[in-house]
């Protein structure tokens, strides 16, 4: 895993300093690969590319970015893991000159062209430098495992794995408009967006080309939802074990040892359990954390239950409050933006365990989006099959349950009775773009701390809904628009965290459950095998109830990765978080009113995110918004 930047020159036109300039750029991304690192740029100094390595694969000097093609003489740098990278050089033949997969990307480039992405099984991000056609070619893999964000400044187009690593050339460093309105909303950007003016970043399963001043982006990857009505439950439950196999199977290829988050779920619990197996239980190595103040926040026993099982080591982290006063602001200063929710935290903290043992380990990302596993799908669902009951339509298959059959499940909202008071205190059996909509909207909570009249017309709920209904989605039901807009919204957000909390310590970060197979087999399962009678994640369950214990496989309690961050705001955090809020260029901010924010600190509940994604935006600005200067000076050669 590693970092790359990198710099073109729209009009082919020298870009003064401009080794110094990619100097300033692996220096700000310098944690991503502390193994190696390197600059090049062509002779007529108007592109330049940049690599910070952590070396995975082929651990001589052979893997030394920016690599040279021998034979075409293109260069790349490249962030990433392609695991098919042994059965494409096969494909490929001919001479190699390094074991790496760096060099079969390229060597692929030259026999595919810009198709070569279509190939890969794995995550990536890269720039390819075509030195005959005098192209840039660019590309991020199929669900945005690997980060790529750029900026067109004065003609030069700027590339990195990490916003930071742009802030130096951006004219000044202020929010984007938008893009704070849809973290408002989601606590993510949607498309393109970014908190930073003047940053975007590429979508996954897009590329882009530069060639001859004109920038062109491409959709080269879409998972379309083709229902199977043919096969039965038994196939469905057989054909993933299968495709799950596989894909771990190339998950593990590596030259250095590999190990797993564990948190006690059945998606990461499920990903070790194959993986130990497979390498050897000695050979693994499993990670959690843990908050020591009581059953609620304490999942380790269930972590604890799967190592046993599969006979692997297993280290755990307990984390106090004292941990997080010590590491906010580095976790803000990795994240690069602040998103996703204080799970990050929890990530940064594991993955600083992790990497003291291992750089590689593997984790359970994606379950939830591509299965079903969110409470609010079965909030949401309850709903509309009530509806579906009074209006007569529960056999149009519109709605996958009945509301009798989902009454056995309903335990599952036994913590979310504040959540359905909220819900159904308005809109009611609304149309259920609008009733997902509310659920998921978290700018009411804030509405009154906002400074509304410095917000612009943009609407994130028209860019909600073109997703939602996307043309991908056809014949589909309510489950599968929920799932799809989360798979395309929030799972990216939260590889995002996933990268930075991981890359903040050197380490590698693997997602075997995001692999194109698997997502296209997923997608043609009818939505009645993933909630059936209201139990989530059901075909999934099923599927790999094998690998697991019988404390997890009986689990009815599963939270995601609950911490006790508004108890600590209300005792050990509180003169922090007031501090933090309350300082001169706090008071007044641009957007958000911090006095009113202040006032809700005592009311907050238990697992709230108000005064969390306010503090983190506060402390984001306090980061790069106000040492704006900092970033400038760092072009300065000295």
């Amino acid at each position: 895993m590693c970092s790359i930047a990198g710099m073109i020159n729209i009009r082919d036109e020298k870009i003064q300093d401009i080794s110094h300039k990619l100097y300033v750029m692996n220096d700000l991304q310098k944690h991503r690969g502390p193994d190696d690192t390197g600059i090049w740029s062509n002779q007529h100094e108007y592109i330049g590319l940049a690599h910070n390595r952590l070396s995975i694969l082929d651990l001589t000097d052979c893997g030394h970015q920016p690599m040279q093609d021998g034979q075409t003489g293109n260069v790349i740098c490249f962030n990433g893991e392609i695991y098919n990278y042994l059965e494409l050089r096969e494909e490929i033949s001919g001479e190699f000159r390094t074991d790496t997969d760096t060099e079969v990307i390229l060597r692929a480039y030259a026999k595919w062209g810009e198709d070569c992405v279509k190939h890969f099984k794995g995550m990536f991000a890269f720039a390819i430098w075509d030195t005959k056609k005098h192209l840039l070619f660019c590309a991020r893999d199929r669900f945005g495992i690997k980060p790529f964000y750029y900026a067109v400044v004065d003609n030069i187009f700027y590339f990195a794995s990490e916003m930071k690593a742009l802030l130096p050339f951006l004219p000044d460093i202020e929010t984007d408009i938008e893009g704070f309105r849809d973290y408002l909303t989601f606590q993510f950007c949607l498309g393109s967006h970014t908190l930073f003016k003047g940053i975007k970043e590429l979508e996954p399963a897009h590329s882009l080309t530069i060639q001859n001043g004109n920038i062109n982006f491409k959709r080269y990857w879409q998972v379309f939802y083709d229902l199977d009505w043919n096969h039965t439950e038994k196939y469905f439950v057989e054909k993933l074990d299968e495709l799950l196999h596989q894909s771990i199977k190339y998950h593990i290829r590596s030259d250095v040892p590999i190990g797993g988050y564990v948190s006690g779920g059945v998606d990461s619990s499920v990903i070790s359990a194959m993986a130990a197996d497979m390498v050897g239980g000695e050979k693994y190595a499993g990670f959690t954390g843990k908050f020591g103040i009581g059953r609620l926040y304490d999942e380790s026993m269930y972590a604890e239950d799967v190592a046993e099982e599969h006979h692997f080591p297993l280290y755990q982290i307990d984390m106090t409050c004292e941990d997080f006063l010590n590491n906010i602001e580095n976790v803000i200063y990795h994240l690069d933006t602040p998103v996703a929710g204080p799970g990050s935290f929890c990530q940064y903290m594991v993955s600083g365990l992790s990497a003291k043992h291992r750089k590689v380990v593997l984790g359970g990302q994606g379950g939830d989006e591509i299965f079903g596993g969110y409470t609010r799908y079965l909030v949401a669902y309850f709903e509309q099959c009530i509806k579906g009951a009074i209006e007569g339509t529960t056999d149009n298959q519109k709605y996958i349950v009945t509301y009798e059959s989902i009454i056995p499940n309903l335990t599952a909202l036994r913590n979310y009775k504040p959540m359905l008071k909220d819900f159904w205190s308005s809109g009611l059996f609304e149309d259920s773009a609008r009733r997902y909509f509310k659920l998921i909207n978290r700018a009411p909570i804030l509405y009154d701390c906002i400074h509304q009249e410095m917000l612009s017309d943009y609407d994130p709920y028209e860019t909600f809904y073109k997703i939602f209904y996307a043309e991908n989605l056809k014949n589909t039901c309510y489950f599968d628009n929920m799932t799809h807009f989360d798979f395309k919204t929030l799972l990216p957000a939260l590889l995002q965290v996933e990268d930075r909390m991981s890359m903040a310590h050197g380490l590698e970060s693997r997602v075997p459950l995001l692999d194109d197979e698997l997502i296209e087999f997923v997608a043609t399962i009818p939505a009645n095998f993933k909630l059936k009678a209201g139990d989530m994640k059901h075909i999934f369950k099923k599927s790999m109830n094998r690998y697991l214990p019988d404390s997890i496989r009986k689990r009815t309690d599963k939270m995601g990765f609950p911490i006790p961050f508004n108890q600590w705001v209300k005792n050990e955090a509180k003169d922090f978080v007031y501090d933090v809020l309350t300082s001169e260029k706090a008071r007044n901010r641009q957007f958000i009113d911090n006095k009113k924010v202040i006032k809700k600190m005592e009311s907050e509940s238990d697992f709230g995110r108000s005064i969390w994604g306010v503090l983190c935006i506060e402390l984001w600005q306090q980061i790069f918004h106000d040492k704006k200067s900092e970033y400038r000076r760092k072009l300065i050669v000295t």
